[in-house]
């Protein structure tokens, strides 16, 4: 744990017991609310009470759409307010043998806060609320409003957000910037890059999920007929997989590259420094550096679930699959549902769209609000180089990016390869020091507002 004053020390034992806390509380949601651990819920919001008891009392909690709260801290000013956002849902863990310490008892070791929620998003929640009660207790008004957004329906799609930005639209409260989860301070992401990238995410993919159908004759397994259910359907899913969607760079990347060109060694400096001319060559190289690189370049498609015969000698009659995609930004839902049909070029095999939004606007780099955020990440994290980037994943900000221009995806934490992995996976662990400077992170920013 860093070193400092007995105040501040203690502090930061307060907030790390808070993170403890709250991920020991099995906050998974469902998209079923039915089927969540209702008392789960209803706990994490009366520990939020206890350990933070300074932000309940001097600002305006409000609990909307279940169990999300909707938090304004009243500033000198209710002109141009801020919205910090985080979510108090998580998503199920698998097979809890598999993890290096229980997921949900937040066990602290080499240096680190091990449990589901840690990255994904209690670790930002708890940082933001720190930094807030840090801010009170010390006698702090914010110049500007300062509105915290907790979600509880994030990982599931739900509609928590929708009902916070109604319930801000109808206060007639109109954000000058967003902040959400998402990209974080990385190391290693591009090739010739030393120095640790703050990546902000100032758009993000659009989200489908699609099911796909494929039927055909059932029946008892010791008579099979070719091209049955299964077969139809995993041909439509190796087709899927041997023709990824085209790679191409839209101009958040190529500005993303630019920037980080600037820092980066020769011959790399070269190359990512020169990325709109190089555009053409560097749509194809891209996918080829890596996974997540590659879901820079391109609209991207993974088969997440599937379904047949429900007895090991029944010929199934029906087949399923659950196919999840992230569409890149310049590109529609309907353009990437056609592709998929096109592609899988089966007329026996149904596509049928079960969700989708759209990608994100994309929020301006030019402007005051980004150079408050790259400014308070300089001064926190000194020799960090910000840039923007296209947030893979979706965020319950893309509800607000629909109503308000400056929405901005950033986790303020230092993420390892692997802790980036452990989202959503396993072993989801943050570092005791990374957390904390997380919340010194959002303690300057809302004293530079």
């Amino acid at each position: 744990m860093r070193a400092g004053t007995g105040a501040q020390s203690r502090r930061d034992e307060r907030a790390v017991e808070a993170l403890r806390a709250l991920i020991r509380i099995r906050t998974v949601s469902d998209s079923d609310r039915d089927k969540e651990d209702r008392a789960a819920f209803e706990a994490v919001l009366v520990e939020l009470r206890e350990r933070f008891p300074r932000l309940h009392r001097t600002c305006e909690v409000e609990r909307i759409a279940g169990d999300a709260l909707l938090v304004r801290w009243a500033g000198r000013s209710a002109e141009q307010p801020v919205v910090l956002m985080a979510h108090l849902d998580v998503v199920p863990v698998g097979d809890e043998s598999a993890w290096t310490h229980p997921p949900f008892a937040a066990e602290v070791a080499a240096g680190q806060v091990w449990g589901r929620g840690a990255l994904d998003c209690k670790g930002s929640l708890v940082a933001t609320c720190a930094a807030v009660e840090s801010l009170i207790e010390e006698g702090v008004t914010p110049n500007r409003d300062v509105w915290l957004s907790f979600g509880c329906t994030e990982e599931v799609s739900g509609g928590a957000a929708k009902e916070a930005v109604r319930r801000l639209r109808e206060r007639a409260v109109e954000p000058w910037f967003v902040i959400d989860e998402g990209g974080a301070i990385v190391r290693g992401v591009l090739p010739g890059v030393e120095a640790p990238m703050a990546v902000i995410g100032v758009a993000e993919k659009g989200t489908v999920v699609l099911e796909l159908t494929a039927r055909g004759d059932g029946g008892h397994a010791s008579a099979p007929k070719r091209m049955g259910a299964t077969a139809r359907l995993a041909g439509a899913i190796l087709r899927l997989e041997k023709k990824p969607f085209p790679a191409h760079l839209p101009d958040v990347t190529v500005d993303m590259l630019e920037r980080a060109g600037a820092h980066a060694r020769m011959p790399y400096a070269a190359v990512l420094g020169n990325a709109g001319r190089l555009r053409p060559v560097l749509s194809r190289v891209l996918p080829r550096l890596g996974h997540e690189t590659a879901a820079m370049a391109r609209t991207t498609v993974a088969v997440t679930q599937l379904e047949g015969s429900q007895a090991a000698n029944v010929i199934a009659a029906t087949a399923r699959a659950h196919v999840n995609m992230r569409v890149m930004v310049g590109e529609t839902v309907d353009g990437a549902i056609e592709r998929v049909r096109r592609t899988i070029g089966d007329p026996h095999v149904e596509v049928t769209l079960v969700s989708g939004d759209e990608p994100s606007p994309v929020s301006p780099t030019d402007d005051p609000a980004y150079a408050l955020i790259t400014a308070t990440v300089e001064e926190v994290f000194p020799g960090t180089v910000t840039v923007p980037y296209v947030m893979l994943a979706a965020t319950d900000s893309r509800h607000f990016h629909r109503v308000w221009p400056r929405v901005y995806r950033f986790t303020p934490f230092r993420m390892t390869d692997a802790q980036r992995a452990s989202i959503h996976g396993v072993d989801e662990r943050i570092g005791v020091d990374d957390f904390l400077e997380g919340v010194a992170w959002y303690r300057r920013l809302v004293e530079r507002l």
